[in-house]
């Protein structure tokens, strides 16, 4: 009866087990497939900044969405005023624009997620020119519906505290 006893108990553990690791197992692959398509969600917004896109950008946000923009006002509080950000930012470099999302760092937890980068860009301007600026972005992303949206943005560039001046091309 002891040994049934011991035979039915380790069975119990080891099946446990088991189960545990098959869990582990799916939970990582989720994990895995949300940080694919938050990178793929990533380079589809950089190419629509890029075509200068309005429309196509804000897809990419929930229309609760909020964000600490890099440029005045100090905040943008609704999708509509963040996309009029957009607007009036695209409109000020009539030229081509390039831009790259370098060093995305993507932490995924169940339906929300949160990422950091730094951003990239060298931007047109009327006379030919071209401003080059470097900024550092963290979102949080939620997903609904199967879909990855980013809900709050925060764009920023260090500022130097003695002189008050933004460093628009900062490096680590």
């Amino acid at each position: 009866m002891r040994k049934l006893v011991t035979i039915v108990a380790v069975s119990v553990i080891l099946l446990g087990i088991a189960s545990t690791a098959q869990h582990l197992r799916a939970q990582s692959t989720a994990a895995a497939d949300d940080k694919a398509a938050i990178r793929a969600l990533y380079t589809d917004w950089n190419n629509a900044f890029m075509k200068k896109d309005v429309d196509k950008i804000m897809s990419f946000y929930a229309p609760d969405m909020f964000a600490f923009d890099a440029v005045p006002p100090r905040e943008y509080p609704t999708w509509a005023a963040y996309k009029k950000d957009f607007q009036t930012f695209l409109g000020m470099f009539p030229g081509p624009i390039t831009s790259t999302i370098n060093e995305l760092n993507i932490t995924v937890v169940g339906t929300v997620a949160y990422t950091r980068s730094i951003g990239d860009g060298t931007y047109g301007n009327a006379d030919g020119t071209k401003a080059h600026m470097v900024v550092r972005i963290t979102d949080v992303l939620r997903k609904s519906a199967g879909k990855w949206r980013i809900v709050q943005e925060h764009v920023s560039f260090p500022v130097d505290p003695t002189t008050g001046k933004a460093d628009m091309l900062s490096k680590p």
